[in-house]
């Protein structure tokens, strides 16, 4: 009987294994795990036609890195981020791609990075793209927030001086500058949502929120209630007409939407309706400008201990306690001089909005992070869109027009 030259000799039989007998060795580098190729006499080394050879890599220290496939026909090998090789073999009939040699003072980029780095005010360390130029050519002055902070600074004047202006001068100007703003955020949602699969139909949304400033303003909450049911209801029959596929992924976005940005923003006209509306109005956005400002100050200055690092790496639990801070101290001082409450009452409207507005914050994260977008738009410069600065209003105005309306009745 013919014995099988592949079969592994018994243990302890002292006979030299097949290959050897065969006249096979195995060449330098062979393991028992990973043996070398088969080297016959004749013809040498035996290579597989469907592939060519890929040159052996050098060993750079330790792999860290995320392994990923190398380029190349029908090949399962596996490569990792910190590992270097002078080329890549070329796939059958295309050209050689050679790796790029960034030279000695070259640092690679950190193995742990985020799998989806598209966060919403992140740097460049974050999202390893490099600070744009200025049409000069001269890099604009980033911070550490990954933002154009000149930009950003002069866009919040702006928007600071036309808040006041329409506040002090005739107040349903402001409504009308709500009303703006929120027909904008739901467009920047709704085309994010787009590019995320969704379909939600602006129309019925867009009058919705039309409808819902204007009854919040004339009708109070009610109004505002009702004008919220009516537009849920417009969205589920609007989007019969295309079909039943996706009839529910659609039909919840939209609802999103209109609960989202339209409602939310309703109970910022509420706070503008009665007659001491103005000092109200300036009272919620003043604290959550405090939250953003002393969170970011003590965030920078302080922060060590992530908040929530998979949604928002740069926000720190200093950073929270910062925004509490000054939101005490801000909500105590407009609570007892503005309207002669209690400090027990400031002290629960700053502790409310901070922490409010940071939820807010990272739950639009957590939105665009999902969609994989860095901003919702693009409309203010050093910002992102105008979303991207209503995140932590939002959902303050609930709780802003609440709280007062206890502290403070009308």
């Amino acid at each position: 009987m013919t014995r099988d030259p592949h079969r592994p000799e018994p243990l302890g039989s002292g006979r030299p294994p097949a290959r050897t007998r065969a006249g096979i060795a195995d060449g330098p580098g062979g393991t028992e795990e990973h043996p070398a190729p088969r080297r016959d006499p004749d013809t040498g080394p035996l290579v597989r036609i469907d592939q060519p050879p890929v040159p052996p890599r050098p060993a750079v220290g330790p792999s860290r890195g995320r392994p990923r496939p190398v380029a190349g026909p029908e090949t399962s090998e596996l490569r990792r981020d910190d590992e270097r090789t002078d080329a890549v073999p070329p796939a059958p009939g295309g050209p050689a791609v050679e790796a790029r040699d960034h030279g000695p003072g070259h640092e690679e980029a950190p193995a742990d990075a985020p799998l989806t780095a598209v966060p919403d005010a992140l740097g460049a360390e974050v999202t390893g793209e490099p600070p744009q130029d200025t049409p000069s050519g001269a890099p604009r002055a980033v911070g550490r927030a990954g933002r154009d902070m000149a930009a950003a600074v002069g866009v919040g004047l702006g928007l600071g001086a036309v808040v006041f202006a329409t506040l002090l001068l005739w107040r349903p100007s402001f409504l009308a500058v709500v009303t703006a703003a929120v027909l904008i955020s739901v467009f920047e949602l709704s085309g994010a949502l787009e590019k995320g699969g969704h379909r939600p139909a602006r129309t019925p949304v867009l009058v919705g929120a039309i409808a819902m400033a204007a009854l919040a303003w004339t009708r109070g909450p009610s109004g505002l209630v009702i004008a919220f049911l009516l537009t849920v209801f417009a969205v589920l029959l609007w989007r019969l007409g295309d079909g039943p596929v996706g009839y529910l992924r659609d039909a919840s976005a939209a609802v999103f939407v209109a609960l989202y940005v339209p409602l939310l923003a309703g109970f910022a006209v509420l706070l503008l309706a009665p007659d001491d509306g103005a000092a109200r109005v300036l009272t919620f956005i003043g604290t959550v400008v405090c939250s953003d400002v002393g969170g970011f100050a003590a965030g920078v200055l302080f922060g060590k201990h992530p908040l929530a690092r998979t949604v928002s790496p740069k926000k720190s639990w200093e950073g929270l306690a910062g925004s509490v801070a000054a939101c005490v101290l801000i909500g105590t001082l407009l609570i007892t001089l503005v309207f002669d409450g209690p400090w027990w009452g400031g002290v629960l409207f700053g502790v409310a909005i901070a922490v409010t507005a940071t939820l807010g914050d990272l739950g639009e994260s957590l939105i665009k992070r999902d969609l994989g977008i860095k901003d919702m738009g693009d409309l203010l410069p050093g910002h992102g869109g105008l979303m991207d600065r209503m995140d932590s209003l939002l959902p303050s105005a609930a709780v802003a027009w609440l709280i007062l309306s206890m502290i403070a009745p009308v």
